[in-house]
């Protein structure tokens, strides 16, 4: 049964295929998935960035790159896998994207763009590596965000997307269960990943308003504490992935955190900092990603 609570499955001799693996959370999980036995393939769109970890993980690893929005370049990462670990037990969908804009004053490409890395990346991640879990009863992580069930302005496409993924995991639970396939959501709040740190540089209202957030959903959590976390889903392969574990409260209670009396109080706290938040994007002269995220580009500049 693909439930939350079955025996533990070592990752020691099986293969593991990474998403956006070249830094952060990916890499993380990377290091931490190669320490416990696994064998581990980085993808992303750093060559250079992927093969360092690589090496520095040893030869029985390995690198591909692609991007998680071509379909071909994913069944070719996939294959490359296969070809040389003898076959996949676990792919985490990893890779995504935040935008520095709010609906308003964002390009149409910027909202597209993070819809298209975040949720349809994600989505065709699984497609791709879905044969393969399937021959050896594997497991899919798909990293969602805390922001499925909380909201923020200017999170607007990066709210979208993550509920999306959480949404297209819980019904992919259901059509891969009888195949002996699990798959879980990650939702981490704010790790301090050089996304959000771009965010916050960029944005000083945005960050302002992160610390007013109460409890985990202001708090920072560390990208080895969020490894962590997800390299014990792999093993456990629970439904869920909470980071920080007090997350899991605020996604019970999501219909409160988003509902009338709560978004009164948001709409307040919004008439004020909404005005400030889109002076600082403006002042960001068209730039609508962080430095380091392969989304980035100027207006009209071609696609990451």
């Amino acid at each position: 049964m693909a439930s939350g609570h079955r025996t533990r499955t070592p990752l020691a001799g099986k293969s593991v295929l990474i998403t956006g693996a070249a830094r952060g959370i990916g890499a993380a999980l990377a290091r931490k998935a190669a320490a416990r036995g696994a064998r581990v393939a980085l993808v992303g769109l750093e060559p250079e960035e992927l093969a360092r970890i690589a090496d520095e993980l040893g030869p029985e690893h390995l690198w591909v790159e692609a991007d998680v929005t071509d379909a071909d370049a994913l069944a070719a990462a996939v294959r490359r896998t296969v070809d040389t670990f003898g076959g996949l037990d676990v792919v985490v969908a990893n890779a995504g994207i935040a935008p520095l804009t709010t609906v308003m004053t964002s390009s149409a490409h910027a909202l597209a763009r993070t819809i298209e890395v975040n949720l349809i990346g994600t989505m065709l991640t699984a497609h791709a590596a879905l044969p393969e879990i399937a021959q050896r009863r594997g497991h899919v992580l798909l990293v969602s965000s805390a922001a499925a069930f909380t909201v923020l302005p200017g999170m607007s496409a990066y709210c979208a997307s993550k509920a999306g993924v959480e949404r297209f995991g819980d019904a992919l639970r259901l059509e891969v269960a009888h195949r002996g396939v699990t798959v879980a959501s990650a939702h981490p709040t704010w790790i301090d990943t050089d996304l959000v740190r771009d965010t916050e540089a960029a944005l000083p209202t945005f960050a302002a308003t992160r610390r007013q957030l109460p409890g985990p959903l202001g708090a920072y959590t560390s990208v080895e504490a969020c490894a962590e976390a997800l390299v014990e889903n792999l093993e456990s392969r629970r439904r869920r992935v909470f980071v920080p574990r007090s997350v899991g409260t605020v996604a019970a209670l999501r219909q409160l955190v988003t509902g009338v009396v709560a978004e009164k109080v948001a709409m307040a706290v919004s008439a004020k900092r909404v005005p400030q938040l889109e002076r600082d994007i403006a002042a960001l002269d068209g730039r609508e990603f962080g430095t380091h995220s392969l989304g980035a580009r100027r207006r009209g500049g071609p696609a990451a």
